[in-house]
């Protein structure tokens, strides 16, 4: 059966390609498979004499990209980049050449309205990568208490109305469950107070934030920062797009304070006006380099 088109446009493409400079015969490691974009212009780099380990926590995009990036020197791997080190042993690789993450959601997701990481899709509210593990997101929402909702929503979402946001789901939720993202979105957007018109929808901090206790993503992040140089060989280079503050903070916390980096990109590297109007979603993105000494 034939695969419908990836959605989903690679974020800085041209930045990436430049700063890890894949050679002919590079064994390279894309953590965030997703479309397949970024795996797809590294793999032609690399060309039939390297590799690229392509690994995502999300079993639907490693099956599409292996079907969609047949023939190319590409292993799609199921499985999360904290645990790098595990998977590169199980392919008899000891060290490799460039990893780069693209932190992003992928635009496939967001398409997928049985997922639930769109605000206005009737499916259910689950926000998981990988739909086999952990929890959903609708029973975090109806499980933690008004308190450990707002703390959850303000750390991970920074959201400034964050108690007013729990309140208003702890009260939706004395009426009925709340089950799907349309739901769930129009309770917050009912509980911050709007003032003209803004450039995102105001349950965009709420899904992050559950997004990200969902997920265990910055725990994820801080695992691989700490074992990303037991992967690559000396003067390999590691480069990371994260698309908001609590990532990228941890990104040059470790890039910085890890004796094992040398950074390269002494600020982050932003899309360029020309990639923000075809691509929107890229407007947040920053690049990270650093190189294994």
């Amino acid at each position: 059966m034939s695969l419908p088109p990836t959605h989903h446009i690679p974020v800085l493409l041209e930045e990436v390609i430049r700063w890890l400079v894949p050679q002919p015969g590079a064994v390279v490691v894309d953590g965030t498979l997703g479309g397949g974009g970024h795996a797809r212009a590294l793999a032609e780099r690399v060309g039939p004499a390297g590799r690229v380990i392509a690994v995502d926590r999300d079993p639907g995009a490693v099956e599409a990209a292996a079907q969609r990036l047949a023939g190319l020197p590409l292993t799609a791997v199921h499985g999360n980049f904290a645990d790098l080190p595990e998977l590169l042993r199980e392919l008899e690789l000891p060290a490799v050449d460039a990893i780069m993450l693209d932190l992003g959601m992928s635009s496939d997701q967001l398409a997928d309205l049985e997922r639930g990481f769109s605000f206005d899709a009737d499916g259910p509210l689950d926000l998981r990568f990988d739909p086999g593990s952990g929890e959903p997101a609708s029973r975090l929402v109806n499980r933690l208490d008004e308190r450990r909702l707002a703390e959850l929503i303000r750390r991970y979402g920074e959201e400034r109305f964050s108690r007013r946001i729990a309140r208003a789901i702890v009260e939706q939720r004395r009426q009925a469950p709340i089950r799907t993202a349309r739901q769930l979105a129009q309770v917050v957007r009912g509980a911050v107070p709007r003032r003209g018109p803004s450039r995102i929808d105001p349950a965009t901090r709420t899904f992050q934030a559950l997004r990200i206790a969902v997920n265990q993503e910055l725990t994820c992040l801080e695992t691989a920062l700490k074992r990303f140089p037991e992967c690559l060989k000396p003067g390999g280079r590691v480069a990371i797009i994260s698309f908001h503050s609590l990532e990228d903070r941890r990104v040059k916390q470790a890039f910085r304070d890890d004796p094992r980096y040398k950074v390269l990109s002494k600020k982050p590297i932003r899309p360029k006006p020309e990639e923000i109007a075809l691509n929107p979603r890229a407007r947040s993105a920053k690049l990270r380099v650093a190189v294994r000494q």
